[in-house]
Parts: C-alpha cells; structure tokens; sequence
C-alpha cells in the first residue's frame, strides 16, 4: 500500500469515526442507557442491513428508531402494525382516476417508498401482511400488479415487535426474519437509569436531535462509509471461523454440536454469515482499524444469529433461548490459531 493510498484509506476512517460518534452523541442525548442497542442500529445502518428490536412496550424504542431519523435527516414514515393491516397499506393501490372523459389506473404509494421505514409491533399484523415487506427489504423494490418500483436509496426498515408470548401477536415468518441484518433486546432500564429517563422526561425542556448532515450529503457520504465497510480485510481463517459458526447451529450436521442437535430445529442461514462478517466490519472501523479481529466476530454473533435459530419443543420446554444455544455453541467453536489478512 502507497504512502498516499494509506492516508487517503487512514482519513476514509477517521470520517467514519466522527460520524459514528456524532451519531451516538446525538442518540445518547434523549435515549437514556440501551447504548449497545444504539450500536447494534448503526452497525445495521453502516452493513446497509435492516433491524428488529424486540421489547415490551414503553422501553424507548419507537422514539429511538423517530430519533435516528432525525439524525441522519432521512425521509421517514411510520407504519403501525395491526391485526386489520393490508398489504396494499403498505406497499400502496391502484386508483381508478378519471380525467377528460376517460378512466385509467393510477398507482398510490405507500408508505414503503421512503428512505428510513418504522414498521411499529410488526407481529401484531398477519403473517400475510408481514410478506409485504420481503421483496421491499430484500430487492429494495415493489412490484404491484405487475409493474415494479424502485425503492428510495438508502432504504433501511427497523421493526418493533413484542414478546411472542403476549397475546394478539403473531410470530414472524423464517423468511422474514432471515431478512434482518440483526435482532437487538431492548431490556427493562436499571435503577439508575429509570431515575435518568425520568429526569430527562419531566423537565420543562426536552432534548433535541440535531441532524448530523443535509440530505445532499447523506446520499453522497452514506455509500462512501458503506464502500468503506465492505474494503475491510479479512483473514481467511476468520472466515473459515464465521462459517463453522454458522454450520454449527445445523442440528444433526457434519459441524454440528449437542447443543443444536437437542434444541435446534433450524440453523441459521447463509444471510447470518454475511451479517456476522458485515457488522464485524463496522465494528473494526469504529475501533480505527482495516482488518477484522476474532473479537469483532464474537460480538456479532448474538445479534446476528439469535433471530435465525428456529428452536425446537425440548428448547421451548426447558426455557432455552437462543442466545443460550449460541453461547454454548461459541465455546465449542475453536479460533484458528493463526491468522493471515488477504
């Protein structure tokens, strides 16, 4: 590598850095702690993946994906899942429009063509309008009544959801879930913390997100940090150590482990590597590096993964997660001992 190459790639990295951190600010201000959720958000955002957070309701969720929004000054639409929800409300209908004495099909769109999309409890509407979306987060594109449109750049969908368990909600399709870049728990707020957000929540002045950029600058600077993202170097045995990973949630497999042979009734996808290596990525540039470390590839494995295993009876009797499943399988999974950057 050039000495002039090198510093054009060390100046790529030191913008990604300020944009992550000004970001973080700027979602710290009114998000009080959840901050592993806020960098599970951005790794998706940088990956150019999508996310899903689950929690129970009243946990901040909705107004960090409002927030985020703001900060990246993106066009954002809301839709609020519901069990009376149709596709159609969300992809959009053909009109009949009348001019000049003649009738002719007019296509409405919906709230799906924006740049940052929030499906709100997406589990409460049917499974048949959750399908709406799976061409729409796979393709970044619509077809309806045969005609297909393109999809805003960039396009980005963060879904809530509540617990399965709740009543009136129900459980999102494989494929659907294959489709997000990672799944984020948004747990109950600590002591201290609950005494922040009540702090923050009752004063007379509330915090304000400032956008970090124009809207001219997000569609240039975006794909330059996620052209950056994808330029990281990776080791091959990193990646011979993702795929193991990956294979050893397979239960009854070659790589396989007890632990995905007694709870496992599906493993996850090829979709999960990519996300494992993808947000590992954006983790070794916040970090200042071009080369991925075994411990980036660990702390993505949860996030990545969780939402793609598909646990059996046994798992569901004995209280097992996946994120358990995960752990155990983790230990089993041994780092090569050498590394070698291609």
């Amino acid at each position: 590598m050039t000495t002039t190459v090198a510093q054009q790639v060390k100046s790529e990295v030191a913008t990604f850095q300020k944009i992550w951190r000004q970001l973080t600010t700027e979602l710290s201000s009114v998000i009080v702690g959840h901050q592993h959720v806020i960098e599970g958000v951005l790794v998706a955002l940088f990956a150019d993946g999508h996310v899903l957070l689950e929690g129970v309701p009243g946990l901040g969720k909705t107004l960090l994906v409002k927030s985020l929004a703001q900060a990246l000054n993106f066009e954002f639409k809301r839709i609020q899942c519901t069990p009376d929800l149709m596709p159609a409300d969300i992809l959009g209908t053909q009109l009949v429009v009348e001019s000049d004495g003649s009738k002719r099909f007019e296509f409405m769109r919906g709230p799906v063509f924006t740049q940052l999309l929030l499906a709100d409890e997406i589990n409460r509407a049917t499974p048949k309008t959750q399908a709406a979306l799976l061409e729409a987060m796979e393709e970044r594109q619509v077809t309806i009544a045969g005609t297909t449109y393109p999809l805003s750049y960039p396009f980005v969908v963060l879904a809530t959801q509540n617990p399965i368990e709740m009543e009136g909600t129900y459980p999102l399709p494989e494929a659907q879930l294959d489709r997000f870049c990672v799944k984020l728990l948004v747990e109950r707020p600590a002591l201290e913390d609950l005494v922040h957000i009540v702090q923050r929540t009752t004063m007379a002045e509330v915090a304000q997100i400032h956008p970090i950029w124009s809207s001219s600058e997000a569609k240039t600077l975006l794909p330059r940090l996620r052209r950056l993202v994808r330029e990281v170097m990776v080791a091959s045995p990193i990646e011979q150590y993702v795929a193991h990973l990956v294979l050893a949630t397979h239960p009854n497999g070659p790589d396989g482990h007890t632990a995905a042979d007694r709870y496992v009734r599906y493993g996850a996808s090829p979709r999960g590597a990519q996300a494992i290596l993808l947000g590992a990525k954006v983790l070794a540039l916040v970090d200042g590096r071009v080369n991925i470390a075994f411990e980036d590839v660990d702390r993505m494995v949860v996030p990545a993964l969780n939402h793609r295993l598909v646990l059996n009876f046994e798992a569901e009797a004995e209280r097992m997660t996946s994120s358990q499943v995960l752990a155990t399988l983790r230990q089993f999974v041994k780092r090569p001992e050498h590394a070698t950057v291609r």
